[in-house]
């Protein structure tokens, strides 16, 4: 039943499933499916939020799977495999659709000449497009048919393989991060979650990791790829970048401590309690 919240349904859809991975993202959930009132199809897939994300995604018009506990690629991959057309975009909920976009889109789907597509992004941070820096040079394969899979991973999940990609020329647009503090939150979340995959991979820190690799990340992003061409943002997207490295390999030293570190040894409770010196001593107790 169709209500005043739901996603509109138009008479020319494109026949595409759109697939989103959520997280706590009842604030954005609603705006972003709304946006995608031209496909045929949104699936959201919920990795256990506690805010109301899936009911708040449900009553929007799209269809909702909870799948608790998987990594974003996990999630991904269970919307692909429930979409009911053969082209699949994937999408995050920080991301819009302009409408150079989906024209294009309409119009390959139409006669497609590839396995795939790929797109680059057009990314904002703190209320300005990022026009410098390694932000600009941003490119995805998002548009694909079902059969395809994203490879597991935890962080920087992307598209497995494809022999034969085409490129999209309108961009989507990005806007990664709501504030300052949940870009903090995020930096937190995937150093953990980066840090776990390389140790799954067998990686360990080193002395270069968590003192070199930082300086460079933000030499390299700030000064080699003109981030200081976007002013104040250049300069706080280079410095978080760093920090960024640093406590992801700081993760992975703590990682290794625990799987190495001894037994702890109970504590040996005294002979004698300070009570017990007391009475010997004729002294009160209390």
């Amino acid at each position: 039943m169709t209500g005043p919240q739901q996603r509109p349904r138009n008479l020319s859809t494109i026949p595409l499933t759109v697939v989103m991975p959520t997280l706590n993202e009842a604030a954005r959930i609603h705006e972003s499916i709304i946006a995608l009132a031209w496909a045929d199809e949104v699936i959201v897939v919920d990795g256990g939020s506690s805010d109301g994300t899936p009911e708040r995604a449900r009553t929007s018009g799209a269809k909702v799977l909870q799948v608790t506990g998987a990594t974003i690629a996990g999630q991904r991959n269970a919307g692909i495999a429930a979409a009911r057309n053969h082209w699949v975009l994937a999408l995050d909920v920080d991301e819009h659709v302009p409408e150079a976009l989906r024209a294009e889109i309409e119009s390959v789907l139409a006669a497609p000449k590839h396995e795939a597509y790929r797109l680059s992004l057009r990314n904002f941070y703190m209320g300005g497009e990022l026009r410098h820096g390694i932000w600009v040079d941003d490119w995805h394969v998002r548009l694909f048919s079902r059969e395809r899979r994203f490879v597991e991973q935890r962080v920087h999940e992307e598209l497995e393989p494809v022999r034969d990609v085409g490129t999209l020329h309108a961009q989507l647009e990005h806007t990664s991060y709501r504030d300052l503090a949940h870009h903090l939150e995020k930096i937190t979340r995937y150093a953990k979650w980066g840090a776990q995959d390389l140790y799954d991979r067998g990686r360990r820190a080193s002395f270069l990791d968590v003192t070199v690799v930082p300086a460079w990340r933000f030499f390299r992003e700030y000064v080699l790829h003109s981030g200081w061409r976007d002013g104040q943002r250049g300069l706080v997207l280079a410095s978080l970048s760093a920090c960024a490295a640093l406590l992801k390999f700081a993760h992975l030293y703590a990682l290794e401590w625990q799987a190495t570190r001894p037994q702890s040894i109970p504590m040996v409770q005294p002979q004698h309690s300070l009570p017990a010196i007391r009475a010997r001593e004729g002294e009160p107790t209390e």
